[in-house]
């Protein structure tokens, strides 16, 4: 092989590389839900930073943000928004403390449900999760579009889980109604065995608490505690994502395309719906409804579909 032709080779290559290398990925945010909510954004050290850091989504409507292919951070959603009597921008849950509607760098107050991401990653993989480990706010879910290698599954919490949250981790609405999010009980008590610190700052050590259970329980695919890696952790690799806010969980299936779904937890447990408008005051741990894995397909959909609909009625 002639000297002209290896430089030839070796130019393509470098060609091909640097696109594979910058080509971005996209994020279509999607609002389920039957309220507004204000996306934002959070971006890792040393990463590059997004065009936009916040922004409103009506109900209903989408928004599509192109991501750097190396990009990692994070995305949840604020809810309950205005301007307060200092003219600033303000949300009852996910609130950055920016003071507008772009958070600007700062991210979300808990608790609030987080999409995570880091693209580009070991071995060319994205890695994505929807987590918990700060509490929740709003029902989420990750589904990846195209994309190859890992498993590419779809990932999230789907349950709203606002109504059914312990009464100690629960929080209220300003000036009372229902509950706006459930907190961890990391930042409701501060414990080092449930924030997996100091002595508990090692996997071997912090095991998952009643009150992580509570979210694992509900949400199997979800980060439920720091160290939640295994069954939280989803990859994929050249892909682009679906954020969906409010995703019904009975119709789930319909989004997730033609697409082997090869995660081993379900993302919705069947054995567990609760009826939030019963619970009004919010729940202690064992006022959960439980519903036996015995019970017939057909009459947990209906179940499903029946929840959910009363749920967004409230």
């Amino acid at each position: 092989m002639d000297r002209r032709h290896l430089s030839s080779t070796f130019v393509l290559l470098l060609f091909i590389s640097f696109f594979s290398e910058v080509n971005p990925a996209s994020f279509k945010i999607v609002n389920k839900c039957r309220h507004t909510i204000w996306p934002g954004f959070l971006s890792g050290a040393n990463t590059a930073h997004l065009t936009t850091t916040g922004f409103v989504l009506k109900p209903g409507k989408s928004r599509t943000v192109t991501i750097p292919k190396s990009w990692s951070g994070r995305l949840w959603g604020r809810t309950l928004c205005g301007v307060d009597s200092s003219r600033k921008f303000v949300c009852q849950s996910g609130d950055c403390g920016s003071g507008q509607i772009e958070c600007s760098g700062n991210g979300a107050k808990p608790p609030a449900t987080l999409a995570e991401f880091t693209l580009n990653g070991a071995g060319g993989l994205d890695f994505y999760d929807v987590s918990l480990v700060d509490g929740y706010n709003l029902p989420m879910l990750i589904v990846v579009k195209g994309g190859k290698g890992g498993n590419c599954s779809a990932t999230g919490c789907l349950l709203d889980l606002n109504g059914a949250c312990p009464s100690e981790l629960r929080v209220a609405r300003q000036n009372g109604g229902g509950g706006v999010g459930c907190r961890s009980a990391c930042e409701a008590f501060g414990d080092p065995e449930y924030c997996c610190s100091g002595a508990f700052g090692t996997p071997d050590v912090c095991r998952p608490s009643r009150y992580s259970l509570f979210f694992k329980h509900a949400c199997p695919r979800a980060y439920s505690y720091a160290y939640d890696d295994t069954t939280s952790t989803y990859t994929c690799a050249g892909a682009d994502y679906v954020i969906m806010f409010c995703p019904p969980p009975y119709s789930s299936q319909k989004v997730f395309g033609a697409r082997k779904d090869g995660a081993l937890l379900p993302l919705v447990n069947k054995s567990m719906i609760y009826i939030s408008s019963l619970h009004a005051n919010g729940a202690s741990l064992s006022g959960l409804l439980q519903l036996q894995s015995t019970v017939p397909a057909a009459s947990f959909t209906m179940a499903i579909f029946l929840f959910w609909q009363l749920i967004l009625t409230l």
